[in-house]
């Protein structure tokens, strides 16, 4: 059977990244709202944007309660601004998106970011008090445009997990683009599934498909 856009294998890394966004704050005691310094190192970055999530999260009812509106806020705050959507997007459309007009370029990046946004959303519902992200030790060099952090997610019912987090440095610091997940690699996994939807129904046709998906 063949499968629709966005099946489970699609979004697991998501909720992968977004789960181990959050649980690094598990570990941390810094207060809500700490600067995000985008130009700090690497793991620091990372710790930071996370604990400023989680303590978010935590401070919000409403929220912890499962009030997915609240949610989405909280993640459209404290997530997304530390992520390059557009590169995602771009990455993820490959080829397709030179054959994009500069309107279904600008289309496509909004509606994969409220995909974004409900992945997100569904990993911090699933956050609980015992998972914890440990950070490897940084190996690559900090002062390289384009870095991998490495970590492992520990989880209630379950082995550990290994995540690692592709950043890019730009003009105001770093921004998380990519991750991979026990092995897979999200822009390559989205990529498939976008090619999929293209070749049957062209570009306007995945647009329409994602923002099906965000109502």
């Amino acid at each position: 059977m063949q499968r629709s856009l966005f099946s489970f294998c699609s979004v697991k890394p998501l909720r992968w990244l977004a789960a181990g966004l959050l649980s690094l704050g598990l570990a941390g005691t810094a207060a809500a709202d700490t600067p995000v310094d985008t130009k700090a190192a690497p793991n620091d970055f990372v710790s930071v944007v996370a604990n400023n999530a989680l303590n978010a999260l935590k401070a919000e009812p409403a929220a912890k309660a499962g009030d997915l509106q609240r949610i989405n806020a909280l993640v459209n705050q404290y997530v997304l601004p530390y992520v390059d959507l557009e590169k995602t997007t771009r990455l993820a459309a490959g080829r397709y998106w030179r054959q994009a007009s500069p309107q279904q370029q600008k289309d496509l990046t909004e509606a994969f970011k409220g995909t974004l946004i409900r992945t997100y959303s569904g990993a911090l519902s699933r956050v609980d008090d015992v998972s914890a992200l440990t950070l490897a030790p940084f190996r690559g060099d900090a002062n390289a445009d384009d870095v991998v952090v490495r970590s492992t997610l520990s989880q209630r019912n379950g082995p550990p997990v290994g995540v690692d987090y592709r950043l890019e440095k730009t003009a105001n610091g770093w921004k998380i683009y990519d991750l991979n997940v026990e092995g897979i690699w999200l822009i390559q996994n989205y990529r498939n599934q976008f090619a999929e939807q293209i070749n049957q129904n062209g570009i306007d046709g995945l647009i329409k498909a994602l923002n099906s998906r965000n109502k």
